[in-house]
């Protein structure tokens, strides 16, 4: 009997021992649910995005902006219209997005969908088009409840681009950053980094291409839409200041308007009564035609100005022109042999007269010495007016 207790005794261990082990291999396989997704749950239970995130709705949301230009991709003075890609990035603090790290595995910060969150709506005045910016679509939050809006953003905004220094212009285009719905005294905005780290930041700015960033104003302003109310809009205003890089239309341009207008000056000196002059004005002209057609694709057009290249080369153009368009009177109703009687009868009469003539066009011919050197000096000045025009443009889009 004691042999068959102990036996029983012994199986009687082994099974409780068995079916312990079998219990805590299926505890083993009970592995618990991940912090970040018990936060993401935690956050999400209650939560609405359609209602401002602030626990006294008196409370004012303040946004933080920032902006860094990445690329200026086009722009163009014909539409008045103005390409960038920038960097933009939000800050805020939604009340309804804390928690307390100690209770989700020391989990500080974390990504949201901003789809499922509030975000304030905070647009550009001044976009005309939606470029092909990529689609960011999370945010990042931490414990606290500050969330942070990261995203790029392909600009296209209306600007007033004056491009009567062209190629020696710079222009200034604003970005205005404001609420479409919400008054100041539920959405504030406010600079993230100081004005001063703000207007000279090129760090990510890619300059090899034709207009070069100088720098980024800042300017925070407070609006009425209507007078009876008291209730503004809080906006605030980057202004982009650009400058073209010149070398290419100088090469292009500069140089030879200044080759045709020295050879129209060297021309002067030719006898005014001589045929060579008339031919070789004849040929300055076509040159100043050829060359307006060549670079008409390349001057800027807009409706509210004109280069002052392009209105020096039409000027001398037309002064050249002006020197040699005569009249040309023609009497379709005569017949030939009334043609050839009238022909005959003025060679008749100057024969007559020759000396009378002769007397007359003398006379002329000092008349238009006197004239020639007159229309020579104004010349002279009209061309020292430009160069000097050229050289202050130049001097003021050196040190601007």
């Amino acid at each position: 009997m004691s042999i068959c207790t102990s036996w029983a005794t012994v199986a009687i261990i082994l099974t409780v021992l068995l079916s312990s082990e079998g219990q805590t291999g299926g505890n083993q396989t009970e592995s618990p649910k991940p912090g970040l997704l018990q936060l993401s749950a935690y956050l999400m239970a209650n939560y609405s995005k359609g209602v401002r995130p602030v626990l006294d709705w008196r409370k004012t949301t303040t946004v933080a902006i920032d902006l860094m230009v990445y690329a200026i991709l086009n722009v163009d003075e014909k539409n008045q219209v103005l390409t960038t890609y920038i960097w933009y990035r939000q800050f805020w603090t939604d009340e309804f997005l804390t928690w307390n790290p100690q209770d989700f595995d020391d989990i500080k910060q974390l990504s949201i969908p901003t789809a499922n969150i509030w975000v304030p709506d905070i647009l550009i005045n001044e976009f005309v088009d939606v470029g092909k910016s990529p689609d960011i679509p999370y945010v990042y939050v931490n414990y606290e409840g500050q969330v942070k809006n990261y995203k790029p953003i392909q600009v296209v905004t209306a600007c007033s681009l004056d491009i009567y220094n062209f190629p020696f212009d710079v222009q200034n285009c604003t970005f205005t950053f404001t609420s479409w719905l919400h008054n100041i005294r539920d959405i504030n905005i406010s600079l993230w980094r100081s004005p001063e780290l703000v207007k000279y930041d090129r760090n990510v700015f890619m300059n090899q291409g034709e207009w070069e960033l100088l720098y980024v104003d800042t300017q925070y302003n407070e609006f009425n839409l209507e007078r009876e109310v008291s209730d503004g809009y809080a906006e605030m205003h980057f202004f982009l200041v650009i400058r073209r890089r010149p070398l290419f239309y100088a090469v292009s341009l500069l140089l030879p308007s200044i080759f045709l207008m020295v050879m129209d000056i060297i021309g002067f000196y030719l006898p005014p009564d001589s045929g060579e002059r008339v031919s070789f004005k004849i040929t300055l002209l076509l040159g100043y035609s050829v060359f307006l057609i060549i670079v008409s694709d390349t001057l800027p057009a807009t409706a509210i100005g004109t280069p002052l290249i392009a209105v020096q080369l039409n000027h001398f153009t037309c002064e050249n022109g002006a020197q040699y368009d005569k009249p040309v009177d023609a009497d379709l109703s005569q017949t030939p042999v009334d043609s050839i009687l009238q022909e005959i009868s003025a060679i008749r009469q100057f024969l007559e007269k020759r000396e009378e003539y002769r007397d007359i066009a003398k006379e002329w011919l000092q008349v238009g010495y006197v004239l020639d050197v007159l229309l020579f000096r104004v010349y002279l000045v009209a061309v020292l007016a430009y160069g000097i025009s050229l050289g202050t443009l130049w001097s003021i889009w050196q040190y601007s």
